[in-house]
C-alpha cells in the first residue's frame, strides 16, 4: 500500500504542483507584455494570455489539494509522521499553499481587473514576480526534503 501511496503522491505533485509553478511563473513577463503593449490588436491576446494563465493557476491549485492528502496518507502508513523533515516539509507547503491563494492569485486577479478596465493601475509586475519565485523556493525545498529526508532509513 505504500509503493501505492508514494507514487500517488509524486504523480499528483508533478502534475498539479509543476502546472501551476509554471503558469505562475509565466503570469508576471506576460503581464509585463501586456502593460508595454499599446498595439489594439495585441491588447485581446494578452488579455487572453493572462485569463489562461491565471485559470491554469487556480483549477491545479485545486487539484493540487491532494498532494499533502496524500502525502499524509503516505506518512502515516510509513509511520514517519512525527519525523521532523516532515514536519518542516508541512509548514512549507502549508507556507506556499498561503502564498499561492493570498498572494499570488489575488494579485493576478488585481492584475485581470485593471487589463481589462482601461485607466486602472495593476499590481506591478515585480512584486508578482517576487512572491511566484518564493512560491517556487518553497516547493523546490519540500521537493529536495522528501528526497534527501534527513534520518531516513533508506540509505540514499
Amino acid at each position: 500500500m505504500t509503493k501505492l501511496l508514494l507514487s500517488l503522491h509524486v504523480l499528483a505533485a508533478v502534475l498539479a504542483v509543476g502546472p501551476v509553478t509554471v503558469a505562475a511563473s509565466m503570469f508576471p513577463p506576460a503581464l509585463r507584455r501586456a502593460l508595454g503593449d499599446s498595439a489594439a490588436s495585441h491588447e485581446g491576446d494578452a488579455l487572453t494570455t493572462l485569463r489562461t494563465l491565471h485559470r491554469i493557476c487556480r483549477v491545479y491549485a485545486g487539484i493540487g489539494l491532494a498532494v499533502p492528502v496524500l502525502g499524509f496518507a503516505t506518512a502515516i502508513d510509513m509511520g514517519v509522521l512525527g519525523g521532523i523533515w516532515l514536519t518542516v516539509s508541512i509548514l512549507l507547503t502549508g507556507a506556499a499553499a498561503g502564498v499561492l491563494a493570498l498572494l499570488i492569485l489575488p494579485a493576478q486577479d488585481a492584475a485581470l481587473a485593471a487589463a481589462g478596465a482601461p485607466g486602472s493601475a495593476p499590481p506591478a509586475p515585480a512584486r508578482l514576480a517576487m512572491l511566484t519565485g518564493a512560491f517556487n523556493l518553497l516547493w523546490a525545498t519540500v521537493t529536495v526534503l522528501m528526497i534527501v529526508r534527513p534520518g531516513s532509513t533508506t540509505g540514499a
